[in-house]
């Protein structure tokens, strides 16, 4: 087993790892409990999921505090693949070592494996039946609240002056209008917080100025793990080449076999090979790709028919987990339709563990690369001064991600409109769509107004949209 290996400095292996916690007082059983409400409430994309992170491990739990949390936030955002995920293996690896991180990684993902899972196999067998199609529609107008509110509360926290804000402005302005591609807005953001940083203005200063959104702020020190680094967080070359070496197998092995087994023109080979890809250049979240999957499931692989990405969609922002977890579907329904000598659910069950498999295992191998160096680098002034301007620049992102969702929840056509160098999505007025528009607007007013819970403003928004499907139909 991985944690096993874990011999970081501290001389401790990783089976103390479950007992009764290091010098922060966490027991581990307490850990899980937490990581598993988290991911059973991790609805509403990576901004959600933050903010529901944020909420539960810096407001209520008080483990680590509010400039730890934006610094593994900002490496995460640095990173290939979802950052919410690869954020709950950080925190978890810093509180509990490498088995920590294991199970709050594994466990972010697996209600959203499950969920996605299931509802493919009502897909496949059922297709669009009006009750299920039903579901997803109220479900989809209330994560789009869900989406605002997490918008609101990470801007919040992130956006601590008016450079913040002109960062976030800036980026949300080359995403939306120009589309500049992410990675482009992340470089430049990272530079101008660098300089900043390492030229000593104030503004770049993670502590200086932050907004609490709600609340006072939680320093380092006051919290339950403290400002100090834990021994086992220390830079450990070799640690960290024997668990990369690790991780890589696992990664890496299945695709070798595949391959040597069936050959490059097999379905599973192609979905190993495919996704793996996928893994390595998903910055910006899973919106930045989909495009692209999409084109590729349905031209080059046939895959999936036209439109059922966006089945495939309305999915994976309706379960909780990451939004990514989308690819399950499509390696879901591209073994179905090509199961060779399988029964095609078994087949498609099959593609659908592989394609999870080789999109979050990366995920595992670049925190626990990584981690270790980043949190020795969390005093250093420049470099904090660059990755609060890439949390800024992220705000303004998340923002253009919030109006393309609520586009596209509250139109049924939405048309693209060039203007010189810019290029505008527009919604079309007539294609409004009233229904949605009450589910969200009550949604919001659940969450806003009368501080409904997120799951209970879920389940009932779901039951409304299913009673509306019905009663039209």
């Amino acid at each position: 087993m991985v944690e096993m290996t874990d011999n970081a400095p501290g001389g401790k292996m990783a089976e103390e790892d479950a007992g009764e916690g290091h010098h922060h007082g966490v027991p581990f059983a307490e850990a899980f409990r937490v990581w598993l409400r988290i991911s059973a409430l991790s609805f509403g994309g990576p901004a959600g999921q933050i903010a529901l992170m944020h909420r539960i491990i810096v407001d209520e739990k008080r483990w680590i505090g509010e400039h730890r949390f934006l610094h593994a936030l900002n490496y995460c955002m640095l990173l290939p693949g979802p950052e919410a995920q690869q954020l709950a293996i950080y925190i978890g690896w810093l509180m509990h070592r490498t088995v920590g991180g294991l199970v709050a990684g594994l466990l972010f993902v697996l209600p959203g494996f499950l969920s996605i899972l299931c509802l493919s196999y009502v897909y496949a067998a059922y297709g669009n039946v009006g009750i299920v199609a039903g579901l997803f529609f109220g479900l989809k107008a209330a994560v789009l609240a869900v989406v605002v509110q997490a918008v609101i509360r990470i801007g919040g926290r992130a956006l601590k002056n008016r450079v913040m804000v002109g960062i976030a402005a800036a980026a949300f302005i080359a995403i939306f209008f120009l589309h500049v591609p992410f990675p482009l807005i992340v470089l430049a953001a990272g530079i101008a917080g660098f300089l900043g940083g390492r030229f000593g203005l104030s503004a770049f200063r993670t502590g200086g100025g932050h907004k609490a959104g709600s609340g006072p702020v939680l320093s380092d020190a006051e919290s339950a793990l403290g400002e100090g680094i834990p021994a086992h967080a220390r830079p450990n070359l070799a640690w960290s080449l024997r668990i990369s070496a690790v991780l890589l197998a696992l990664w890496l092995a299945p695709l070798a076999a595949l391959y040597a087994t069936f050959g490059a023109d097999n379905v599973f080979t192609e979905i190993g090979l495919f996704f793996s890809k996928m893994a390595v250049v998903t910055f910006g979240g899973a919106y930045a790709v989909l495009a692209y999957v999409a084109q590729e499931a349905v031209q080059h692989f046939g895959w999936l028919k036209p439109g059922e990405m966006l089945d495939g969609l309305g999915m994976a922002e309706t379960t909780p987990g990451p939004l990514i977890m989308v690819v399950q579907f499509v390696g879901f329904m591209g073994a179905y339709r090509d199961p060779g000598a399988l029964n095609p659910m078994l087949a498609a069950t099959l593609a659908a563990i592989l394609t999870s498999w080789v999109t979050f295992v990366p995920c595992f191998l670049w925190i626990f690369l990584g981690a270790p160096f980043i949190e020795k680098l969390r005093g250093n002034i420049a470099l904090a001064g660059a990755m609060s301007a890439i949390t800024a620049a992220v705000v303004g992102v998340i923002l253009n991600l919030a109006i393309w969702f609520a586009l596209h929840t509250l139109f049924a056509e939405v048309a693209t409109v060039h203007l010189g160098g810019l290029r505008l999505d527009i919604p079309v007025l007539q294609s409004a769509v009233p229904a949605a528009m009450a589910l969200s607007a009550a949604a919001a007013i659940a969450i806003f107004r009368f501080k409904a819970s997120v799951i209970a403003t879920l389940l009932a928004s779901a039951a409304a949209g299913m009673i509306w499907t019905l009663a039209v139909n």
